[in-house]
């Protein structure tokens, strides 16, 4: 884990984007495409935003999802619905978009087209719950034990949140591991907490200590107060 600290969350979200620029562009130069798999939220709206008038060779660029509510494309809960409204801008319009769900009749048919679909994000950016959880890889979840199986050989799984709303679609552990890199984002003193604590080792309770204690991807914690 590399841990980087900042005094305040615009420099943190500069220090962010720059990073994620850098390592598309050098993705780009080469094998000539990068992929981008992000996550939802209202946090990384910040970011979305000055990614989006970075100048990166974006028709080169797929953008995707960590994780997706199985939901409408345009409900208001959609993480494709925000990446599009606040990523796929300016600049950024002209990266191409992989969204997780495309309809709500039958998740079981989103996960096969996810599935197929799949390929290994160069950067994949994580946020963090207070309650350890990343990607929509939740504790007490009945799938979470698939979803951190480092042998599950399925890119992604429906997962029903005891604590949240929504099913959800979510990238396993195994998969986000295949990530050229991992780019953990989190604000504030309880999250810092969470984390400490998360770095013990590794703990279903808080299925982000799996990402800390393992060595196959690089990941960088961006952290501000």
């Amino acid at each position: 884990m590399n841990w980087l600290e900042f005094p305040d969350a615009a420099q943190q979200t500069d220090a962010l984007a720059n990073s994620v620029a850098s390592r598309l562009s050098a993705a780009i130069s080469s094998r000539g495409q990068a992929v981008l798999a992000v996550s939802g939220g209202k946090s990384p709206i910040p970011l979305f935003k000055l990614l989006s008038e970075m100048a990166i060779d974006w028709d080169r660029v797929t953008v995707t999802l960590v994780d997706e509510r199985f939901v409408a494309p345009d409900h208001a809960d959609s993480n494709g619905a925000l990446v599009r409204e606040h990523l796929l801008q300016g600049r950024a319009a002209p990266a191409r978009f992989l969204p997780l769900v495309r309809a709500v009749a039958n998740i079981d048919a989103e996960l096969a087209a996810d599935n197929r679909d799949f390929i290994a994000p160069d950067v994949a950016i994580l946020g963090m719950g207070e309650d350890g959880h990343t990607a929509s890889l939740f504790p007490g979840a009945p799938e979470l034990a698939a979803g951190l199986d480092p042998a599950n050989p399925a890119p992604f799984l429906a997962v029903t949140p005891q604590t949240a709303p929504h099913r959800r679609v979510s990238l396993s552990y195994a998969a986000l591991l295949q990530s050229g890199c991992l780019i953990l984002s989190i604000q504030g003193a309880k999250k810092r907490e969470v984390l400490e604590a998360a770095a013990r080792g590794p703990d279903d309770a808080l299925p982000i200590s799996h990402f800390l204690a393992q060595d196959k991807a690089p990941l960088d914690v961006y952290w501000s107060a």
